[in-house]
C-alpha cells in the first residue's frame, strides 16, 4: 500500500478488525489513505462495505485473504472445520468479493487477487501444506472460471505469487522479508495494467504454471 501512495494515488484499504498498522498509515495522511474494516468470509459485511463504496471508482481492485494451516497436516488427517476455513478464506471469500466489487473498476482496470506459488498443480513436487496448497489451486481455478465468463478484453485480471515472504502466514523461517516482495508485486501489477487477459505471475512478473 505504501509504494502505491507513495506514487501519489488513493488507496481504500481493508482490515478484519481492530486497530492495525494501516489505520496509522491512514491517521498520518488522511488525504492519501482510507481504511475499512470487513471480514471477507462474512457475506453481510461485504455487503455492507459495498454500499460504503457506492459511488466510488477504482483502477485496481486487489483482493488479499489467506489463512493456511499445519505444514506435515495430511488432507485426511485435516479436520472437516479446518479444511472448511481454509477453503472460505482463501478460495471462496475472495471470488465473492470480486463480485461485489467488480462494478466499481472502471472501464479496462485491473483486478489483482493474492494466490501462491503453492497454488501451482504443475510445481507440486514436494507436498506439504496440502490444503493450503489445495485452497490456492482453488482459487486459481475460479479466477480462471470468472475471466472465461467475464471476457478477457475487459481488463487484466492478475493472480500474484508474492514468494514466501517473512509474515503471520509465511512464518518466520520465509526466504524473503516484505521489502524484498512488495515492491516487485507493484511494479509487476503496474507492468500489465495495459495488458487485458488472465495472468499467474510472481512478484518478479515471472508466469507461474498452472
Amino acid at each position: 500500500m505504501e509504494q502505491w501512495v507513495s506514487a501519489g494515488r488513493h488507496v481504500v484499504a481493508t482490515s478484519r478488525g481492530g486497530h492495525t498498522p494501516l489505520d496509522d498509515i491512514a491517521a498520518t495522511d488522511p488525504g492519501s489513505v482510507e481504511v475499512e474494516h470487513v471480514d471477507v468470509t462474512d457475506v453481510d459485511q461485504i455487503a455492507a462495505l459495498r454500499r460504503r463504496l457506492d459511488g466510488r471508482s477504482f483502477g485496481l481492485l486487489f483482493v488479499n485473504a489467506g489463512v493456511t494451516d499445519e505444514a506435515d497436516a495430511t488432507v485426511p488427517e485435516i479436520s472437516t472445520d479446518e479444511f472448511v476455513r481454509l477453503m472460505v478464506t482463501n478460495a471462496l471469500s475472495p471470488l465473492r468479493v470480486i463480485d461485489a466489487l467488480e462494478d466499481l473498476v472502471v472501464p479496462g482496470g485491473m483486478i489483482g487477487v493474492m494466490s501462491s506459488g503453492q497454488g501451482s498443480v504443475a510445481n507440486n513436487t514436494r507436498g506439504g501444506h496440502e490444503v493450503y496448497r489445495g485452497s490456492k489451486a482453488a482459487l486459481n481455478t475460479f479466477v480462471r472460471s470468472y475471466v472465461a465468463r467475464r471476457g478477457e478484453d475487459r481488463g487484466p485480471v492478475v493472480l500474484m505469487a508474492p514468494g514466501w515472504v517473512r509474515t503471520g502466514l509465511g512464518g518466520p523461517g520465509a526466504r524473503l522479508t516484505i521489502e524484498d516482495s512488495v515492491p516487485g508485486v507493484v511494479a509487476t501489477l503496474d507492468s500489465l495494467v495495459d495488458r487485458p487477459g488472465l495472468h499467474y505471475v510472481d512478484y518478479q512478473g515471472r508466469t507461474v504454471p498452472w
